[in-house]
Formats: structure tokens, C-alpha cells, sequence
């Protein structure tokens, strides 16, 4: 199948002189959940250059305390890094017939397919861009307090591809697991410091 390749309109540059625009995109592969891209672009002093872009529809992150104090994480394994790795709950978001799946149900979501259990208090906490040097993945961060264990006969589970162990940690704990290079994910990272932050400020 040829690449597909889409022109776009000439538009007047705002303010930033760092501001660049898409002319041209070339879309080179259509992943599983990812759009792999060559993007020509232009910038407002005329010249031009072009940018490997993964399109990617975003995802979320959960922290999510226990009764206890402790942090819920799933440890994975991660065929990029070759080694498991220990993170917070975490997902992309769904795609179905070009609509986009809201942020707030893909956390509620993933956070009972991940772990077995459910939250009765939901508070988002921020977003932002996991690599967006090459990337348009957009992260949704969530505190998740007041759990339970999900039962009936509608609970979810992971991917048929997943194989996950759940782990509970306390947040000093966890910062120490940072600080030792245990605990190696961004977005996981991102997490505890912020879990640690609203301890702190007596927020959590």
C-alpha cells in the first residue's frame, strides 16, 4: 500500500517566532493504536524542515491509594526497555469509529483492568506530554482514593496480551525505589513525586 500524503493550507504565524506549521504529512504506518509520520514543516522565517511524528491518541495514569497509605503498581514486562518494570496504573485511551475515549472513563477503566479494583473518589491532578519531541502522546494523571475490590459478573481484566503482578508500596517506599533506580518509568516517576507533594501539603 502506497504511503498516504496530505497538503495543507498556507496560514499566517502568530506571535512565537518559534512557532512552526505542517505543510505536508506522509503517513508511513498505522500501528495497533499509533500513526507513524514524516511531517514537512515551515517556519515564520520561510525556512523549512521535516519531523518524524508518532500520532498517538493519549493515554492515563493512576495513582491509586489503598486504605493504607499505599500506593497500587503492576509490574510489567517492557519489550522496549528488556526488563519488567515496576509502574502506576496506566492505559491508552480507546479509539472506536474515529471518537476519541474520554480520559475519565479510560482511568476508571484501566485502573479495573489493571488491579481488580474500583475507586469511589476520582480527583485529576494533570496532563501532560510524555515525549513531545517525537511524539503526540498527551498523559492524564488521576488520584484515585476509596477503593474496592471489583466483583460481579462485569469485571474487566487485562489485554489478552498483558501479564501483570500487582504490587502495593508506601509512598516512602516508592521515593526510595526512585531514588535507587528501581522504579525507572516517567509518567510513574511523575506520580509519586506528585503523591509525595500532596502529602506534604496535607492534600492527599
Amino acid at each position: 500500500m502506497p504511503n498516504e500524503t496530505h497538503q495543507f493550507a498556507d496560514r499566517p504565524f502568530g506571535d512565537d517566532p518559534l512557532e512552526e506549521h505542517i505543510t505536508a504529512s506522509e503517513v508511513v504506518h498505522r500501528g495497533r493504536y499509533m500513526e507513524f509520520r514524516v511531517e514537512t514543516i515551515a517556519r515564520a522565517d520561510g525556512t523549512t524542515g521535516r519531523r518524524d511524528v508518532v500520532g498517538h491518541p493519549g493515554a492515563i495514569a493512576v495513582l491509586a491509594l489503598d486504605a493504607q497509605g499505599r500506593l497500587l503498581f503492576v509490574r510489567q514486562w517492557r519489550v522496549p526497555a528488556n526488563r519488567a518494570l515496576l509502574e502506576i496504573p496506566a492505559g491508552t485511551l480507546d479509539v472506536h469509529d474515529g471518537v476519541t475515549e474520554d480520559p475519565d472513563v479510560a482511568a476508571r477503566r484501566e485502573l479495573e483492568e489493571e488491579t481488580g479494583h474500583r475507586a469511589a473518589t476520582w480527583r485529576k491532578l494533570a496532563a501532560f506530554w510524555t515525549v513531545p519531541g517525537f511524539a503526540s502522546e498527551l498523559m492524564h494523571l488521576y488520584l484515585a482514593t476509596d477503593l474496592s475490590g471489583a466483583d460481579g459478573g462485569d469485571v474487566l481484566g487485562p489485554d489478552e496480551d498483558e501479564r501483570l503482578e500487582l504490587c502495593h508500596l508506601a509512598i516512602d517506599e516508592a521515593l526510595a525505589r526512585v531514588e535507587d533506580g528501581t522504579i525507572c518509568d516517567a509518567k510513574s516517576i511523575v506520580g509519586i513525586l506528585w503523591a509525595d507533594r500532596l502529602r506534604s501539603s496535607g492534600s492527599l
